[in-house]
């Protein structure tokens, strides 16, 4: 049986954006095993972490937890992974490692290298490279020039977003692929109801509901909204799903603005869906996105945006026709938007179905189709 080889730095890359590859995979006739980190790092909780192991386990799915790391000092820690990588490559004789994320992308095509020239196939998925329009000068020292010489080791090198896409044609892969992110269900998120269950606990009652989702990390930069919010006014309550090493300093700066009571932090959640569901506005003002899935399921729930104007976002965000695409720090321009979208209801109903039209663009069905191609190509 040919075999396949998943990748990625940290479990919960996987868990979140991989199995309907896995899936193509086992379809296709792979043996499919995964190497990650399970051990820390992940941005789900730790008991999904464990939970997702023995999905895959239970799938019939070699499980191998290589500690990769996520910072580009631990040269010591990069070095005991990359032999891992390797052992695992030299035990298995993988017909296609798929790889994902910075470092255990870099790591795994050094690992590769050999397997190569006997044949095996290696992708990488940028899911967002650290270089990029408006990045800080030193992503582009550091990150740019790695990318551009590993990616002479890649046979198909697949980017998410448009800008990506177009500074990838300059490099040394083999080739290089467009696919419009994972792909979501945009019918099985439409088709999901309100929930009320969800209104009573956090005591929601007639306010306009913001709604936020991701890492409580400087990257998302979560601040942002909550300094906006001091200037609103009007009835609404802002909730906030994910964790991360920001949240105590988040929930610091709430109390501060005296937004505590109108400020829900709710951590890491298994029913996103169904609170865009139960929302009326999406605010996502990242510095940094590669085609964030997150803002995709907010407009397959057919929420208006209000979002940076940054890479990944502009692909799926038109400018005051799903919502408003924004510098990251504009706090007032936050504000403004925020406002008007709280007073006007059918604007927010204008906009969010126009996301719902523009969102079938990245249906997991088309993704799916992509993928299956580039699988059978090699």
């Amino acid at each position: 049986m040919k075999k396949a080889l998943m990748l990625s730095s940290v479990a919960s890359m996987i868990d979140q954006f991989n199995m309907e590859n896995i899936k193509i995979l086992k379809n296709l006739g792979y043996e499919v095993h995964v190497l990650a980190n399970f051990s820390f790092g992940n941005t789900t909780s730790d008991e999904r972490t464990k939970e997702f192991k023995e999905e895959l386990e239970n799938m019939g799915i070699k499980v191998y937890n290589v500690p990769i790391p996520r910072k580009i000092t631990a040269i010591k820690e990069m070095i005991s992974s990359y032999k891992k990588i390797k052992k695992v490559c030299s035990e298995n004789n993988y017909d296609i490692l798929h790889c994902h994320s910075p470092i255990g992308g870099v790591l795994a095509r050094f690992a590769f290298k050999d397997f190569r020239k006997k044949g095996g196939k290696l992708i990488y998925t940028a899911h967002g490279f650290h270089f990029f329009k408006g990045a800080p000068i030193k992503n582009w020292i550091i990150f740019y020039p790695i990318e551009k010489f590993c990616s002479r080791y890649t046979d198909c090198l697949i980017t998410i977003n448009k800008e990506d896409y177009k500074r990838a044609k300059n490099f040394k892969a083999k080739e290089v692929k467009y696919v419009p992110g994972i792909g979501i269900d945009t019918k099985k998120i439409k088709d999901i109801k309100k929930n009320r269950k969800i209104l009573n606990e956090f005591n929601i009652k007639d306010e306009v509901v913001l709604v936020s989702v991701g890492e409580l990390s400087n990257r998302k930069n979560h601040k942002v909204i909550l300094k906006a919010l001091e200037k609103v006014k009007g009835n609404f309550k802002y909730i906030i799903c994910g964790q991360g090493a920001k949240k105590e300093e988040l929930i610091k700066l709430s109390k501060e603005l005296n937004l505590q009571e109108k400020v829900e932090f709710l951590g890491y959640r298994q029913d996103v869906k169904e609170i865009l569901k139960t929302s009326d506005i999406f605010c996502f003002p990242s510095k940094q996105e590669g085609l964030p899935v997150a803002l995709m399921e907010a407009m397959a729930s057919g929420l208006p945006v209000i979002c940076s104007d940054i890479r990944g976002n502009k692909d799926l965000i038109e400018n005051k026709k799903g919502g408003y695409l924004l510098k990251s720090y504009d706090i007032d321009e936050y504000s403004i938007k925020i406002q008007e979208l709280i007073e006007n209801k059918f604007l927010r109903e204008e906009m969010g179905n126009f996301n719902l039209e523009k969102i079938k663009d990245f249906d997991r069905k088309k993704v799916n189709t992509i993928m299956e191609e580039i699988y059978n190509e090699l």
